[in-house]
């Protein structure tokens, strides 16, 4: 019963729109193929709890607490507020986060670094459970970074498969229930087939592993904002990204029920003299959504990708002002942490301000996946710009 259910995840596929290489379509035609029952029991004991996960976090009104910055660049968050990069900062801090009264209500699932996963508040409670009281899902990033892409154009690949399987193994067992990895696409550095390729198959076998052992993945192709290139180029790479990500995921029998996608908005670079509004910035992004992404897929959570705190809620906000098949949210990190950082600035005193401050902009962005957001109220922090060119994490 369960391979017939995870059979009819495979995704129907407008091949006219979806690839238009001849040969491509008979790498597709052998897929579907390859695709029965037998090969795809792997992983029937998770699919009801894959499922059911990924149902979980992409639930009404409720989107993704991204804190899974490494050490090293929670160090460099800290430093923007004068603290040093120590464990018990970064204790101090992500015990703020976790513990923000209601935070459950706004807040679906926590992304979390591998040192937070195994971590306790300053009170000595398990990061954990007190994420589970808030009735939020605890997830957990498992690629290991981008490195350099030998043969392409300065472009990277995201490193981490190697003891992927039982890392994630561990991570269920330690209360983690989806898995994040990140890769990424620059427009400015091409993007090569090469990079594109790599991304995709990176991205579909991660997707595999982590199914395999009872985590929903967030699948992350983030196509960068750096660069000075128009909307319209962007909604063109990210169509190409897409088409491929889907055909390796189909290869590698990724139950589609069972994940959740982490993509970026359809903006122009952030150099680009051409500025989008939330209007625009919505209708090429839900038309790429809708000519790439089967319904089946349960949550698109967005990334913010160096958007400010309401720049990102706006344009989200304009993306659900009518149905959509799935659930369209967000998986923020610092536009949804900005101004709960400033706000503390390392002080005790500070913690309850900058908690209300994270509730703000959960709110918010709860009110945006509703479709209800107005913008009014909101501070000059919240409205920076985060951009920062060559970001990395």
């Amino acid at each position: 019963m369960a391979s017939a259910s995870l059979l009819k995840s495979s995704p129907v596929l407008d091949k006219s729109e979806f690839v238009k290489d001849p040969k491509t379509l008979l790498r597709l035609h052998s897929v579907s193929v390859r695709c029965h029952p037998s090969a795809l029991s792997v992983r029937a004991s998770y699919a009801d709890v894959l499922v059911k996960t990924a149902k979980t976090v992409a639930s009404p009104g409720r989107g993704i607490l991204a804190m899974d910055e490494s050490n090293a660049t929670c160090g460099k968050r800290l430093a923007s507020i004068g603290l040093e990069n120590t464990e018990a900062n970064r204790q101090a801090y992500r015990t703020l986060l976790v513990t923000a009264p209601g935070l459950g209500q706004y807040i679906s699932g926590a992304i979390l670094f591998e040192e937070t996963l195994y971590q306790s508040t300053v009170d000595g409670k398990k990061i954990v459970d007190i994420l589970v009281e808030q009735n939020i899902v605890p997830g957990i990033k498992v690629d290991k970074g981008l490195v350099p892409l030998a043969g392409s154009n300065n472009e990277s690949w995201c490193q981490g498969l190697d003891g992927l399987a039982s890392r994630s193994a561990t991570y269920y067992q330690q209360g983690a229930r989806f898995a994040k990895w990140r890769t990424v696409v620059s427009i400015p550095n091409g993007p090569s087939a090469l990079a594109v390729k790599e991304a995709a198959w990176g991205l579909a076998r991660y997707a595999a592993i982590s199914q395999d052992n009872g985590l929903v993945p967030i699948v992350e192709p983030e196509i960068l904002l750096d660069g000075e290139h128009s909307i319209d180029r962007t909604f063109e790479v990210a169509q190409q990204v897409w088409a491929e990500v889907f055909f390796y995921l189909a290869e590698n029998n990724v139950l589609f029920e069972g994940i959740l996608l982490k993509p970026s908005m359809v903006t122009p670079g952030a150099e680009s003299k051409d500025k989008a509004t939330p209007e625009k910035v919505a209708d090429l992004t839900l038309t790429l959504l809708n000519r790439r992404i089967p319904p089946s897929v349960p949550g698109i959570m967005f990334l913010s990708g160096g958007q400010s705190e309401v720049e990102a809620t706006l344009n989200l906000n304009a993306m659900n002002q009518a149905p959509n098949p799935w659930h369209v949210s967000f998986s923020y990190a610092r536009a949804l942490q900005n101004t709960c950082l400033k706000t503390w600035g390392g002080r005790p005193e500070n913690v309850k301000a900058a908690q209300d401050a994270l509730l703000l902009r959960a709110k918010s962005n709860s009110l945006a996946q509703l479709g209800k957001y107005t913008g009014e109220g909101e501070s000059e922090e919240a409205k920076k710009e985060l951009f920062v060119k060559g970001y990395s994490y």
